[in-house]
């Protein structure tokens, strides 16, 4: 099974370097990020139309992350040559091409403009394939810097750096000042931005989740283990490394530059069951794997896991782009505690798929039974309106077993596939637009905390008999929860899980907490009616 993402080592090392000096001439700002400004003056050199010119850059930055990279940058050039010669620009023209015969495009005045610049050392200092890190380490500094000076926002050099900004400068302060770090969320660092987007895998044991992983990466990943038994015992994230190892959880969960350290909060006990599989991948460089131990059934899976297990696949749910829940037609059941992870991915409801995997071990009318009965068992247990999209194949490295679903269903399997394949294909490239869609999910669980959070605390008594009201308050709290509700005209489905509240507030005295700030509240609200349409303004298609 072939992801299909372009690689650009493709490209000749002669041409390489032809581009790295072009690419350090169209960087203005050396951060090694082209922008729209850059592509305008340079890619202009072409003599292509606008038209032309918007779709290399519609196809160049796919991700939609506002820039080019250096391998952004080459497929630019390659797309341009391509122009130049009278082809149409299409998103698979590459796909359909020998690249190593493609020749750098016919720029007008480069020549010139190389020979002027070609003395200043700065300009030689872009290593290939390593844009220099000047951008990245001042928005890792955000983080880590105590200084209150605000950088504006005009000055970031992409979508994400523009979200950390104004998380920094307007939502965390939110966060902070009413715990929402503590009751929902831990407060997001650098690598939570930079992450690469991830897929996460769900399925009772033995039903091909590890195998899945395997087939999509044509080889097993360091301490992958297959069996027909309950086999993977840990959380397990697949993800590009420079060698073949795996990491223990403790550590990786404590490492600046990767997005776990919110698994602290779980403990040792969940620590000493999460790794880390490193290897060099050329779709790993896309896309980051998350294997699941398989959901257990009855008392095993609430006596024998020493950790909470709804929550971790919760917490891991809320960071993934796509979860896949894996289904064997042998075993349909969805046991309690399958339903309760099912039902903690509440909220999540568009990243979920379906896989009915190994189907090839059973006849077309078979299968058509057990796909019935899948569908009204997740009817059950998904509580939404729509028909959950649910692929259906044989998702291993063997052939599809012809005799058992005849050439129909060999047609059926191979189809589906690709539609799973091209569902696969498209998280890297939506991983920006998914980003910001969660930055905005955050922004407004943030904006209700406060309001619930300040209710509470205006709710109680200045002098007497604060823990009986503390104590009435939370006894009530689905009432109090309707209060603020109506108070501030908010969507009932944006509201937290009662239980969930009633159980943290426990640990907190309600008569410390704040009192309600309008003018955070307005700040944030700002943010999402102002910054981000303005930031997201910024970056579009530069030609549009």
């Amino acid at each position: 099974m072939d992801i299909g993402l372009p690689v650009t080592s493709s490209c000749s090392r002669e041409h390489q370097k032809i581009y790295q000096e072009w690419f350090a001439l169209a960087d203005s700002d050396g951060d090694g990020r082209i922008t729209g400004n850059d592509a305008i003056r340079f890619f202009g050199m072409s003599k292509l139309t606008r038209p032309e010119l918007k779709q290399v850059w519609a196809i160049s930055d796919s991700k939609r992350q506002g820039f080019l990279g250096f391998n952004e940058f080459i497929i630019a050039m390659q797309l341009i040559t391509l122009g130049q010669a009278g082809n149409e620009i299409t998103a698979d023209i590459l796909n359909n091409i020998d690249i190593q015969s493609l020749k750098p495009p016919q720029m007008d005045g480069l020549d010139v403009l190389l020979a002027k610049n070609r003395p200043s050392p700065k300009k030689n200092a872009l290593d290939l394939d390593v844009a220099p890190p000047a951008q990245v380490l001042s928005s890792v500094q955000w983080f880590n810097s105590k200084s209150t000076k605000k950088i504006p926002l005009s000055s970031v050099t992409s979508i994400i750096d523009g979200l950390k900004r104004l998380y920094m400068d307007k939502l965390k302060p939110l966060e902070a000042t009413y715990h929402f770090n503590e009751f929902v969320s831990p407060s997001l660092t650098n690598s939570d931005f930079d992450a690469k987007p991830m897929v996460m895998l769900l399925g009772q044991y033995s039903t091909g989740k590890t195998t899945f992983i395997k087939h999509l990466l044509r080889t097993s990943y360091p301490g992958a283990h297959i069996g027909p038994e309950p086999t993977t015992d840990r959380f397990v994230v697949v993800m590009s490394g420079p060698d073949e190892r795996s990491i223990p959880g403790n550590t990786i969960a404590v490492q600046a530059d990767m997005p776990f350290s919110g698994l602290t909060a779980f403990g040792t006990a969940f620590l000493s069951k999460f790794q880390c599989s490193q290897m060099p991948h050329p779709l790993l460089e896309q896309i980051t794997f998350v294997d699941t131990p398989g959901v257990l059934s009855g008392e095993k899976q609430r006596t024998q896991r020493s950790y909470d297990f709804t929550g971790v696949t919760s917490w891991f749910a809320a960071k993934c782009d796509l979860i896949l829940l894996l289904f064997d037609p042998h075993k349909l059941d969805i046991s309690d505690e399958f339903k309760r992870v099912i039902s903690s991915l509440r909220g999540h409801d568009d990243k979920i798929r379906v896989v009915l995997n190994k189907a090839d071990q059973i006849d077309t009318q078979q299968l058509m039974r057990v796909y019935g009965a899948l569908m009204w068992s997740l009817g059950k247990v998904l509580n939404t309106p729509e028909v959950m999209r649910v692929y259906i194949g044989s998702f291993n490295d063997k052939p599809v077993n012809e005799a058992a679903v005849g050439p129909i269903g060999k047609d059926l399997f191979e189809r589906e596939q690709e539609d799973l394949l091209s569902d696969l294909k498209d998280v890297p490239k939506k991983a920006c637009d998914r980003k910001i869609n969660e930055f905005v999910k955050r922004a407004r669980a943030a904006k209700i905390h406060a309001y619930i959070i300040s209710h509470l605390k205006k709710e109680m008594p200045s002098m007497m008999g604060k823990a009986k009201a503390q104590q009435r308050l939370s006894d009530n709290l689905e009432d109090e929860f309707i209060k603020v509700q109506r108070e501030h005209h908010l969507p009932a489905g944006d509201f937290p899980s009662v239980d969930h509240y009633r159980e943290m507030l426990s640990g907190y005295n309600i008569d410390k907490f704040e009192k309600l700030k309008p003018k955070m509240i307005q700040v944030v609200d700002d943010m999402l009616g102002y910054d981000i349409p303005e930031l997201l303004r910024n970056f579009r298609n530069p030609y549009e």
